[in-house]
């Protein structure tokens, strides 16, 4: 039988989802767990793989068990909750249809990146702050841009150009009470593409870069032309979208 879990995790003190040797990562918390309650190996396989101190509101993952019985569906999640780092909570755990995959069933991934205008010590380790002063009406208009290319080379260390594709559906930057957001949905993301896109949109906010300039960054495909990474702490994986149909 096949489960998914939902979960949601503060990435501030791992190196990221997937399992790295002499590392501590999020993949690897969970499955030491998982295997020790249910008293066998278990392999989770995450719809995502989000860098080092990216965190998530919302992530899912699969893993396969056989001898699992719905009626301690509870009892599990609070015994993993338990055992697993504060930094980490199982939000639910179901059962879904037989080789449905979290990775590759995945219809859309939205991500949301935060920029505090004023600096909040309490709020350092869940956004960026941004002493420049920024027009957000030209960041919006550049990012309205990218929604007519589906090639972003440009945002992606890896050279891979049949893997660089991605749709993306909607892309906004809002204010509120000096916290900027900027708002991300597509099909898929490249590794670093959304810190890689915020900090090209920043130049444009900044002046320091046009919106034909930052046009002709994607259009170059060139990572070359692009190294303004903005830190993880701002980033959310914030939703992830399935078709209903693969639900039991």
């Amino acid at each position: 039988m096949r489960f998914f879990i939902e979960l949601s995790y503060n990435g501030k003190y791992f190196f990221g989802w997937q399992i790295q040797k002499k590392v501590n990562t999020i993949e690897s918390e969970i499955e030491y767990c998982l295997s020790k309650l249910l008293k066998k190996s278990i392999n989770i396989i995450g719809a995502g793989r989000t860098d080092k101190g990216v965190h998530a509101k919302q992530m899912f993952a699969h893993f396969d068990y056989n001898d699992y019985d719905n009626n301690v569906t509870n009892t599990l999640i609070k015994k993993l909750n338990i055992f697993l780092p504060k930094s980490i909570r199982i939000c639910n755990i179901f059962q879904v249809k037989k080789n449905i995959h979290a990775r590759f069933d995945a219809i859309s991934r939205t991500y949301k990146y935060y920029i505090t205008l004023v600096k909040n010590p309490f709020n350092q380790d869940f956004s960026w702050y941004c002493y420049y002063q920024l027009d957000i009406k030209k960041m919006n208009y550049a990012s309205n841009k990218l929604l007519i290319y589906n090639d972003f080379s440009s945002f992606c260390k890896k050279r891979i150009k049949e893997h660089n594709k991605c749709k993306i559906h909607y892309v906004y930057w809002s204010e509120n009470k000096n916290i900027l957001c900027f708002t991300i949905k597509a099909n898929r993301f490249l590794r670093s593409m959304v810190r890689s896109i915020v900090g090209t949109l920043i130049d444009v906010g900044r002046n320091k870069i046009t919106v034909n300039e930052f046009i002709t960054i994607i259009e170059s495909k060139n990572y070359n032309y692009c190294r303004s990474l903005v830190p993880a702490c701002g980033l959310f994986l914030h939703s992830i979208s399935y078709p209903e149909d693969i639900f039991l």
